[in-house]
This record gives C-alpha cells, structure tokens and sequence, in this order.
C-alpha cells in the first residue's frame, strides 16, 4: 500500500487561471502610475523618458523570466521572499522579506497621495486635503482587508478591464492629436538621467510580482504562470510609453511637470465636450485614475500580508504578526500593522516621487537576488525543485546575468536619498536576521550544492486505474472507501489505487497557507480523517494516497486534483437530497458531477447492511449512460459476493388486457437488458434479468426496487444546466429509495453549450 507523505501535508487548491493572474498583476502595474507619473518622469527626463519606461519594462522581462522558472519550481505563497530564502539562505531571505514588505508599503502610500491628486480635479483643495482623502482611503481599504470582503476580487477583474479601455481611447485621441513641436527637445537632461528616471518610475511594474506570491494558486502554473507574468510586463511597457509620447506631443513640458493631475491636462485637448461644468474626456481619466490607485493599494495590501505569512512560516517573522481573526479569517494584524505604517508614510507628508523611488529600490534588491537565486537552483537541482517552465537554454545564464547587472545599475542611478532609505531597509533586513531570525530559521540555503551539485530523482509510484474519493464524514468514510475499492478491484490491471481527498476552504483574503497554519482544530481533523481513510484501505487490500488541500472552493479543487491525477473515476457521497435553491445537489457536487471529464459515480449511502452489498440491482435503461450503471453494480456485487440482477421497466397502456402484449413487452425489455449488459462487459451469468411492466414508469419503479439492498442508476441528463444535473428519474430514485443509492455517468465528450459555460464562469 502506498501512503500519503503523512498527514498534515496539505496542499493549497489552484483557483487562478490565465486570466484571473493576469488581471492580478496588472490591476497593480495599471495603477497610480500611468495617471501619475508622467508628471513627474517629464520633470527628470523630458521626452526621452519615455525611454526610461521601455527600459524598466525589459528589466522586469528578464525578472519576469526568472521568477517563472523559480514559481514553477517552488509555487509557494511567499513570491521573490521565498525563492531567494530557499535558494540564498535565510540572511537574504530576510533582507527580500523586509524589503517586499518596505515596498509593498511605500507603493501604497504612493497610490494613495494619487488618489488624493485626482480628487482635486472635483474637490479643489491644497496639499492637507489630498494627504486627507489619501489617510481616509488608505483606512477604508485596510479595514476592507481586515473584513475579507469577497467581492473585490471580482471587482479587481471589472476595474482592471475598464482601465485597459480608458486607457487605449486616450492613446488613440493623442496619437490622433499629437504635435512634434510641442515635444521640444527629446533628451534635455542625457542618457544617465534617463537611466535614473528608470528607478523612479520602477514602481510601476512590481505587479507581476504579484502574481509569483499567488503561484501556489495558479492553475496549471507551467503555462498561466510564465504567460501571465510576461502579458503582466508587456501590456503597461507598451501603454507607458505610449502615453508618455501622447502627453509629451500634446501639452508643453512645463505644463506637463507642474499638473497633479497630467493625463487628465492631457485629455482634456482632445475633448470639447463639457458635463457639469467639468470636460469630460477629463473627467474620464481621472474616474480611471482614482480606480487604478484604488485598485492598486488594496491588491499591495493583499500581498504584503502574504509576505508576511511566507516570512513567519519560515520564523523570520514572528507568526504573532500573522495571526488569523477567529471571524473574517484574515491575518488581521499583518493587515492592521501594514495599513499603519501606509498612514503613517502619508502622514508624514513624504514626497510622491521619494515613494515611488524606495518601493523602486526595494524591488530592485529584490529582482536582483531573484536572478542570483535561479542559478543557484540550477546549479543545485534539489529534488523538489523540477520547474515546467525553464528559461530557454540559450537564453541561460544570460537571462539573470543581465537581470543582475540591469538591477545593479539603476539602483547606482537613483537619488541619494532614496539610496538612504533604501540602505536602512535593508539593513533593518540584516539587523532581524541577527537578532531574531538566526536562532529560529528552518531553511538553509542551496550555495553549498551549487558548488558542488548532486542531482536527485524522486521515483513515481502511482496505480494504472485511479479512482478519487472526496472525503468530509468519517461516519460514511469507511463505505464511501469500500466501494470505490471495489470498483478499483475490479479494474485494476495489478496496480490499481485510490486518492482519499479532504478539503478545507478559505476566504479571499487570507492565504491559503497561512489560514492553515492557524486553523489547528480543521487541520487536525483532516489529518485524522486522511489517517483514518489510510487504515480503512490497509484492510481492503488496496493502495491509497491522500491529498490534503486547502482552497477557495472545495468543488473546483477536487476537479484539479481529478485532472492532475489523471482519474478514471471519482466517488462522491450525497444525502440524497436536493436543492432548490442556489445549488441542485450541493454546491460541491454540482462542478464534480457537470465537469469531470472521468466517470462519475454519486453514491447515497442507505442503512447498514445496504451498502454496496445484499441484492444488487442496475437499471438496465435507454440511457446513455445505462452500461456504467451495470458496471458499477457487477463491481460492487463482485467484491461483496451478492447477487445483480438488471433490472428494465416497460411502460404499457393499463386499458390493455394484462395477457395481450405481455410476451412482446418481455421481449422488447429483454433485448434492453442484454444491449446493456454486452456494453458493460457482463456475461449471462454475472446478472439476473427482470423485466418490470408499468403503467407509470416512476411510481412502478420505485415500487419493483424497494426489495433490493443497492440500487445503481445510469444518468440520463442531455440537456441544459437548468435540469437536473443526472436526470430527474436518477435523482428521484436517489432522493426515494431507502438503501443504498449510486448514480453514475461516464466521460461526457460533448462540448459545453455557451449558457452552461457563462453559468461555470459565474459560479464561485
């Protein structure tokens, strides 16, 4: 018997697609800086520095590409902290910790002074009341997150969407109305300013990391992960520049640099169109503006807890910090301490650009340390460390070399002050690390293998025939596990196995991980009920795996985990009742039952002695799906030695004489049950036939099955969502029938109508 690593190995579910991790990281790439600063880029460079916003794009490609292949190799919540504390060791790890977290911090406060900015163009007022509308804001959002309010993902995707429009219209209208003259000279200050502007407006593309603190959510990282990030740089490098060279050939520099508000000066040229009393090509960018700094603060302060948790999991930060609210179930206090210290930057009335700049650096330092730890890793090649996307080998070490001394190069080029600042943060980094992370760490760092590497190789022992098995009752675990055994017995080609499931859900706003550190009555109750689902197999002669996962949702979990182990069934336990509401068998069983691409097997368990054993009768129908229904029954008939017997109804006219026709009713529903019998492979002698007449198929049916222990019932469902998800006759026998009641379906190749997929892209 294979067994699970042990209990308490849980893993976290990956509900992110392409497009919900690119939307992550762009909503906080697409932020305060496109609205502001131009401005202040204009002010340092002119036009040229457009070229500084393509030059900070390329460096975040080269990090991008190393991050995709350290998040593919480590997807653990955490991001850039992670990957250099594993591959460097924990002094550097506390270093990008500290840094991740500093910059997170300044980045928001930065969003919030341009929220502040743009609110001046509806409410004038000076420089008090925009630090105002920033502190009120700056608490709304913390509080948001201190809440756990699901929604905003959901909003995140409508406002990051509605940016990329807005954005897109002002690109066309400038470039319609752009004037070469108004650009003046196009490098006043030289190529060294230009470069120094580039760690200005750094903080602009720090959102794909974002997206690598997300990786153990990501589904099928190896593709979303990489392509996510890669769209996450290049989409703003191509709008940064674009809307540098439109605001620079539309209105004078001078005009440029002195605006609180630039994009919306600019826009304000290509509309004549007045509303209110306001312009409203005007007043289109600065709705976009004070949604963007939203957007982006709120998504900062989501990661920065993150941040938090991945550094006291490793006990570089004391988990106190982490702490989850026995309510909202959000690490409160990280939330708490990182909204304090954003009122706090902005309270102090630090400059706009001196904000930008430290988050700037900050990322940098970290950016460059993530390139030193890809070759790290490479050259090491620990045994969990099998990255699916790897930077292309000639590419590699070219990629992090010029990362590393890109980084470098620009952190020369900026402000002394910020140099300051920066320094300090790193060495707060380097000071916890002596005084409080030294004696606690857990890790150690991979240097020492990448001098000298040893390659490892990890064996994979998994079954030919797979069934997976969602558990939550250790009352009808043990059943649930029989007779999934059975039909793994059944099917096995000398090397069948089960995949016992549990999974524990979570809110939004907390990470997986860390919900699952201080959930210690859920995590021990999975762990018993994995423990128990190991002993329950040992006696059924079959070898089991178990999988314990901590996810958004326990439905679309279940689904990964059935794709990723390349399931030839799953078996699902049901009351037996259904809903009317918002879900027809239950909010869990609904996604399994309508997308699992193997056979699907839901089973009410009846009284003891009903289940899976006694008299065993199928349902040998018309059905589609009739044939697995008899399978099933012969497999669970086989493995508890009882008796099957496939059981067809035919409808008669009760007007009739009862002897006229009787013999080609018989007929008719015997040539049924032999059809259905040589689909699922059963010869004469596995089953019994009975042919039931009924005048009315339901209420006959129910009445004939009341005498058998087990009762197994293909689906007949063809239709829409809006039916039952099986089939009405199925469900109903499932919800009436006193025993033992499994309703099965194999694969469904047919392709999904467009109101079934709008309908599983609603759901949450």
């Amino acid at each position: 018997m294979s067994e699970a690593e042990g209990a308490g190995d849980q893993e976290l579910a990956r509900d992110l697609g392409f497009l919900e991790a690119y939307t992550i990281g762009l909503g906080t790439m697409i932020g305060a800086g496109i609205f502001v600063l131009p401005s202040i880029a204009a002010d340092q460079a002119g036009p040229a520095s457009m070229v500084s916003f393509a030059i900070g794009g390329i460096v975040s490609l080269l990090a991008a590409l190393s991050l995709s292949e350290l998040a593919t190799g480590m997807p653990r919540a955490g991001g850039s902290y992670y990957y250099v504390n594993r591959a460097l060791g924990p002094f550097f790890g506390s270093i990008v910790g500290w840094g991740m977290w500093g910059g997170l911090m300044f980045a928001s406060a930065f969003y919030m002074l341009g929220f502040g900015r743009y609110l001046t163009f509806f409410l004038p007022m000076g420089a008090t009341g925009v630090a105002i509308a920033a502190l009120v804001m700056a608490a709304i959002l913390t509080l948001v997150n201190y809440v756990g309010v699901k929604e905003t993902g959901a909003l995140q995707n409508v406002i990051v969407i509605a940016l990329v429009g807005i954005i897109i219209v002002f690109i066309a209208f400038g470039l319609l109305n752009y004037d070469a003259a108004t650009m003046g000279e196009f490098n006043p200050f030289g190529w060294a300013q230009v470069a120094a502007t580039a760690g200005t407006i750094y903080v602009t593309f720090i959102g794909f990391e974002v997206i690598a603190t997300s990786a153990e959510e990501i589904k099928n990282p190896s593709r979303n992960l990489p392509l996510s990030m890669l769209a996450a740089v290049v989409t703003p490098t191509l709008m940064y520049v674009l809307v540098m060279f439109v605001s620079t050939g539309t209105i004078s520099r001078d005009l440029l640099i002195n605006s609180r508000i630039p994009v919306a000066e600019v826009a304000a040229v290509f509309s004549d169109i007045s509303l209110a009393g306001f312009n409203v090509g005007a007043a289109a960018m600065v709705v976009g503006a004070v949604l963007a700094t939203v957007s982006s603060a709120n998504a900062s302060i989501l990661s920065a807890a993150r941040v938090n948790f991945a550094m006291g999991r490793d006990r570089i930060l004391t988990n106190w910090l982490n702490q989850v609210h026995d309510t909202f179930r959000t690490p409160y206090r990280a939330i708490l301490a990182t909204g304090g210290v954003i009122l706090l930057l902005i309270a102090l009335n630090v400059e706009i650009g001196t904000l930008a700049e430290v988050a700037s650096f900050s990322y940098l330092v970290t950016y460059a340390l993530v390139h030193v730890a890809v070759v790290v890793m490479r050259r090491a090649d620990p045994s969990d460390y099998d990255p699916a996307f790897r930077i292309p080998d000639p590419l590699y070490p070219v990629v992090p070399v010029l990362g590393l001394l890109a980084c470098v190069a620009i952190l020369f080029q900026m402000d002394l002050v910020v140099q300051v600042i920066g320094v300090v943060i790193v060495g707060v980094g380097i000071a916890w690390y002596v005084l409080y992370a030294r004696s606690r760490s857990r890790t150690e760092g991979l240097m020492g293998e990448a001098i000298s590497p040893e390659p490892a190789t990890v064996p994979d022992g998994r079954g030919t025939y797979r069934v997976v098995v969602p558990v939550s009752n250790p009352v009808t675990e043990s059943d649930l596990l029989r007779l999934a055994a059975a039909s793994a017995h059944a099917n096995e080609d000398g090397n069948a196995e089960l995949v016992a499931v549990n999974v524990i859900e979570v809110p939004q706003q907390t990470s997986l991980s860390q919900d699952l550190a201080f959930e210690e009555e859920r995590v021990q109750a999975q762990s018993d009920l994995l423990e128990q689902a190991r002993e329950v197999a040992g006696g059924l002669e079959v070898g089991i795996r178990t999988r314990a996962v901590v996810g958004r949702s326990a439905a679309r979990a279940i689904l990964d985990i059935v794709e990723d182990e390349a399931a030839d069934q799953v078996l699902l336990g049901w009351t037996g009742k259904r809903s009317r509401r918002e879900h027809v068998l239950g909010s869990t069983i609904d996604p399994v039952v309508s997308r699992a691409p193997c056979d699907v097997t839901l089973v009410k368990l009846g009284p003891e002695g009903s289940r899976g054993e006694g008299d065993i009768a199928a349902l040998a129908g018309q059905g589609p799906h009739a044939p697995v229904a008899a399978r099933r029954a012969h497999e669970f008939a086989d493995a508890a030695d009882g008796t099957l017997t496939l059981l067809n109804a035919q409808v008669r006219d009760d007007a009739e004489d009862e002897g006229e026709g009787e013999d080609d009713y018989h007929a008719a529903g015997m040539e049924t049950v032999e059809s259905v019998a040589e689909a699922a492979g059963l010869e004469s002698d596995d089953y019994e036939a009975e042919v039931v007449p009924a005048t009315d198929l339901e209420t006959d049916l129910l009445a004939a099955l009341e005498r058998f222990d087990t009762v197994c019932v293909g689906a007949t469902r063809t239709g829409t969502v809006s039916q039952a998800l099986f089939g009405s006759l199925p469900e109903t026998v499932g919800s009436e029938v006193e025993g033992t009641v499994a309703i099965a379906r194999g694969p469904e190749d047919s392709p999904r109508s467009v109101r079934e997929a709008l309908v599983e892209r609603l759901q949450p």
